[in-house]
């Protein structure tokens, strides 16, 4: 597997494997990540893990560069050698979710731009497990991949101002919950009642790189209490 190191500013590293994103990928990422905590503890101010890359950051005057990029490159070419037992993955996180139109202002345009049933979206969209490959945009917002292909929808034109905290978005081939109010541009399909972000809890995001996610449909009355039980 191809990789390259380089600079990331002028106080960071970034690794990049010329590879699709994969499950398989990720993990030998997060691996790279953990040794790299061990290795550079008093250096990092933080370390992300994207679809096909890891970037460090450090402290100023703390590390050799040139020694770090040798690290880097000695771990990745080992990580390339070594595989992933797909079979080997973490408890999966079970997300209820109302699929309604009114929390989904999007569900009924989506069926009817798919020919296909609300039933038939909610079976495709709950049917299958999704792979958490990167945070961003806001925090606690986690990439899920991949959605069934009659479910692949083209983003706004226009991103919504207001986005809600808790609705279930689909882009591409992509899903999400949205953490808090944001604007978004991302197709609404739902709306989950669990908290996702909150500096109160430790750690602060419900998902996070690495994830296994599975989105179980919840009646009307189930999600009011699960709402009113926050």
């Amino acid at each position: 597997m191809r990789f390259e190191v380089g600079p990331a500013g002028d106080l960071g590293l970034r690794l990049m494997f010329a590879a699709s994103p994969a499950p398989a990928l990720t993990h030998k990422l997060l691996s790279i990540q953990k040794a790299a905590q061990q290795q550079f503890a008093n250096s990092l101010t933080d370390s992300v893990v994207g679809y096909s890359t890891l970037t460090l950051f450090y402290r100023p005057l703390t590390l050799e560069r040139n020694r770090a990029t040798e690290w880097l490159m000695e771990q990745a070419e080992a990580a390339s050698s070594f595989d992933i037992d797909p079979a080997s993955r973490d408890e999966i996180i079970v997300l209820p979710v109302l699929y309604h139109p009114s929390v989904a202002p999007d569900l009924e345009w989506i069926a009817d731009s798919k020919s296909l049933s609300i039933d038939a979206i909610i079976n495709l969209h709950c049917g299958a497990d999704y792979f958490a490959y990167a945070t961003g945009f806001a925090p606690g917002f986690c990439y899920l991949g991949e959605i069934p292909q009659q479910l692949a929808t083209p983003r706004l034109g226009a991103p919504r101002p207001l986005v809600p905290a808790g609705a279930v978005a689909i882009a591409d081939r992509q899903t999400a919950v949205y953490p808090c109010e944001s604007p978004g541009g991302w197709r609404l399909i739902g709306s989950c009642p669990t908290t996702l972000f909150s500096l109160n809890s430790a750690p602060a995001a419900r998902l996070s790189v690495g994830d296994t996610v599975r989105f179980q449909p919840v009646s009307e009355a189930d999600y009011q209490s699960l709402r009113n039980a926050l």
